[in-house]
């Protein structure tokens, strides 16, 4: 069906006809002009994310449900990456007429999924039209006590850098979708050239089906979910907070490891030492980044989109740390005037550079 048909508020009545509340501090949801959300007695966490076609997300390989788990997910991420616990959330979505309800019923399946993984409620948002593709845009909102709260500023000379999970999976899992983008783009096009090359404005191709095509994924479903479904770290907030540990300092790792360290450390006016060998990375990363000629550190440091989390905690929380599964202590802070630096395999010292993504780029 055409979403013209539905209309809007037809379109929106389908989405969210059957959502109910999870949490105290929705007091009213989707149906008025505003959500009503009520914290008497903690601080209120926001973020918000666009997320465009052709910028974040090619519609070439990731499907609607997908999207939309993935547009949740990043939202989670950063309220998690403040220690806080994730409450509610509006979504705006700009739609050309190539979109159908289908597509947007899709979008919100995976959106509900995500929601309902860490029991957000879905409040609100907006719907238009759009000449150039699909827009995005979440907002999460969430809770936390005031003391909870952990800031990139509060890291301190002497702390552990830890980080949750491995790192490079899901740059990696966009190489090999690219690779196999391209691949198929290929055929396609010599295709048309096989049977158009004797053909007026290439008629011939047209009565000439493609051929199927199978991408190569074999033994790198790993990559592909880190980068088509990846996860938000609330168990590891969890683990943590059992474990008496508040972070100094934390974030989640969007844009690269490299560029939120640094990030980290320009905010808490210090300097830091990482160690190569202790830089988490899963096999079917290593293998596929030797397979591109591609250096696994380098994807690992500036890749993005691993959704893990990066933190720092006081080094008497040493043994806490070791304790805690999946969570890996990579270096430590240091003086600012010793720099950001990355020490080597070979005990070599490279300055760490903020090489990871920039939208603005």
């Amino acid at each position: 069906m055409e979403i013209a048909k539905l209309g809007e508020f037809g379109l929106i009545d389908l989405l969210t006809k059957d959502l109910k509340k999870k949490n105290e501090s929705t007091k009213y949801g989707v149906g008025d002009d505003c959500a009503v959300l009520h914290y008497p007695d903690k601080e209120v966490l926001i973020t918000t994310d666009m997320l465009m076609e052709g910028v974040h997300f090619d519609l070439t390989y990731i499907d609607m449900q997908h999207l939309g788990y993935k547009s949740a997910m990043v939202n989670i991420s950063d309220i998690f990456a403040m220690n806080g616990t994730p409450r509610q959330m509006t979504v705006s979505l700009a739609l050309s007429k190539r979109f159908t309800v289908d597509d947007v019923v899709a979008f919100y399946q995976g959106l509900r999924m995500a929601c309902d993984k860490w029991g957000i409620d879905i409040v609100g948002g907006d719907t238009t039209s759009s000449y150039t593709g699909l827009a995005i845009s979440i907002t999460c909102i969430g809770e936390a006590p005031k003391e909870n709260i952990v800031y990139r500023n509060g890291a301190k000379e002497t702390d552990l850098i830890c980080v949750s999970g491995d790192l490079g999976a899901s740059y990696m899992g966009l190489q090999l979708l690219e690779r196999e983008k391209s691949v198929y783009y290929q055929m396609v096009n010599e295709h048309r050239k096989k049977y158009s090359s004797n053909t007026k404005d290439g008629e011939g191709a047209e009565q000439h089906p493609i051929p199927d095509f199978q991408p190569d994924f074999a033994g790198k479903e790993y990559l592909l979910q880190r980068q088509l479904k990846p996860e938000a770290r609330g168990d590891i907030i969890q683990k943590l907070r059992e474990a008496g540990i508040k972070p100094t300092a934390m974030m989640d790792i969007s844009d690269g490891l490299s560029s939120e360290l640094i990030h980290i450390c320009k905010q808490s006016k210090c300097g830091c030492r990482v160690f190569e060998k202790n830089i988490p990375i899963d096999y079917q990363t290593a293998v596929m980044a030797e397979e591109m000629n591609m250096n696994v550190t380098t994807c690992a440091l500036n890749g993005g989109e691993d959704y893990e989390l990066l933190f720092t905690v006081p080094i008497g929380d040493y043994e806490k740390i070791q304790s805690i599964e999946d969570v890996k202590l990579i270096g430590h802070i240091t003086k600012p005037e010793l720099g950001y630096m990355l020490v080597t395999r070979s005990d070599q010292e490279f300055e760490l550079k903020a090489q990871g993504w920039n939208p603005l780029r």
